[in-house]
Parts: structure tokens; sequence; C-alpha cells
């Protein structure tokens, strides 16, 4: 089929066209690979298929930033400062990650986690809630708010992850992106972090959430992720392994400032 005249291209061998395949890549290198990913999420299923699997970690170049720990809060947890005396700006390193409503996990980088909370408990979506929000208002950086939700329920397991950035480093746009996961594979996972590496400012992260692959128990896993940290930079580490078919879960959480 042709186009017309004002551009409108019809359907030419774009079904004989090949999609491109991505490659998977290794978590650990991923992670050892960059000295400052900032904060990270990663979400997927376990090898054996029973878990759904995420992890959530914080790292820090600041005194302020490196000054906290994770708490558990209910099912889910929060930052606080390991030294409240050192505390200068608690405006966006001190908030929930973790919180769960109902069948659903959140997990972000930020506030957001309760704006997710409060207008999906007013039926709205995950994409539609965060909407209302946009990146971090942390000039030069415009830290990226990234974001996943995990759904659990009759035995089944979907997830999704959303990045809310500045255009660019302007301001002035907000770019959002949301990437669901249906059915996911067992022992593959996507992770989601806010910079790219170490800069002044700090690169936002670009691109889909990275496919790897994970593998192990609960244990081992967060080993893996804690040790090929930075470890000069890296603060806390929350991991958490649900049951798929009872809904039950693990948590671990590892804080450098109580090592």
């Amino acid at each position: 089929m042709q186009h017309d005249k004002i551009g409108i291209h019809k359907n030419v061998n774009l079904c004989t066209r090949k999609e491109s395949i991505m490659e998977m890549m290794s978590l650990k290198n991923e992670l050892s690979g960059n000295a400052y990913p900032g904060r990270g999420i990663i979400i997927g299923k376990s090898a054996d298929g029973k878990h759904a699997v995420t992890a959530y970690f914080i790292m820090g170049r600041s005194e302020n930033s490196r000054n906290r720990v994770f708490v558990e809060d209910g099912e889910g947890i929060r930052t606080q400062a390991f030294d409240p005396s050192k505390l200068t700006d608690p405006s966006l390193i001190i908030y929930a990650p973790v919180r769960v409503l109902g069948n659903k996990t959140i997990v972000t980088n930020g506030d957001q986690t309760d704006t997710i909370y409060e207008l999906m408990d007013k039926q709205q979506t995950f994409e539609q809630a965060l909407r209302t929000r946009e990146f971090e208002p942390d000039a030069p950086n415009y830290t990226p708010r990234i974001s996943g939700i995990m759904h659990i329920e009759n035995g089944k397991f979907n997830y999704a992850m959303s990045i809310l950035k500045s255009n660019n480093g302007n301001p002035d746009s907000c770019n959002r992106y949301t990437f669901a996961y249906e059915n996911p594979v067992a022992g593959e996972a996507h992770f989601i972090h806010t910079y790219m590496g170490d800069g002044n400012p700090l690169p936002s992260f670009e691109g889909e959430p990275t496919w790897v692959g994970i593998d192990g128990d609960i244990d081992s896993f967060t080993k893996l992720v804690w040790e090929n940290l930075n470890e000069e930079n890296k603060v806390s580490l929350f991991v958490r392994y649900i049951d798929i078919a009872t809904g039950t879960y693990e948590t671990r959480i590892i804080n450098k400032n109580q090592q």
C-alpha cells in the first residue's frame, strides 16, 4: 500500500519487519558496573516460578543522604534518619518506599508511594495516580520519580513500572513512561534506577527498564544485590519474596549504618 500526499503511510511490509530482540543483562554486572545508579527498583519472578520478587535500594553522596536506614512500618517500610542530629533536609529523603494495598505492593523512590496508595484506594489506576506527580524539584538534577506496582490475585502475578523525568534536563516538560508486564517469566525481572551514572548534574535514567535474570532464594538474591552495589555509595536495601499462591511474604533489610 502507498501513502498519500500529506504523508500518511499505509502498511508497506510492516508485517515482515523483524522485531528487535532485547538482550537479557546480568544484574550483577548492571549493579557493579555503575558507581552511582542512585535509587533502584527491581521487580520480577523467582527462578522457581513461585515468588514475586522485588528489591529497592538507596544510595547517597552527601552526608544527609547517607544518614538513613530502612525500618519496617506495618507491611511496608519507611526511611529514617540514622542520626537525627545530622538530618538537615528531610523533604526528599524521608518517605515510605514500600506500602501494601490489599493484593498490591507499591514500591517507589519517594512520597509518590502515598499518592499511588491513596488514589488507587479511590479506584484510580497506577498511571492515573502518577499523572498528579512529576520529577523531583532538585535542580539541576531533576531526579526522576521511579515507581513499581505488583499485583497478585488468584495465583497470578503481574507488575508495572513507571518513570517521570524532565525533558532531557528541561524542567518545563515532564516525560511520563509506564511499562506493564503481564504473566512474567520465571527467572526474569526488570531493573529501573534514577541515574545512568555519576555526574554533575546527574544524568537521568534512559530507555526501558533493563531486562535482567534473577536466581536463587531470598538470601542469595539479597546478597547478590548488596555485594554488587558500590561500597562507598550504598546506604540501604529492601528485598521481598511474595508467595504467588498464598500471598505470604518474606522480607530482608540491610542498612549499611547498622552493619
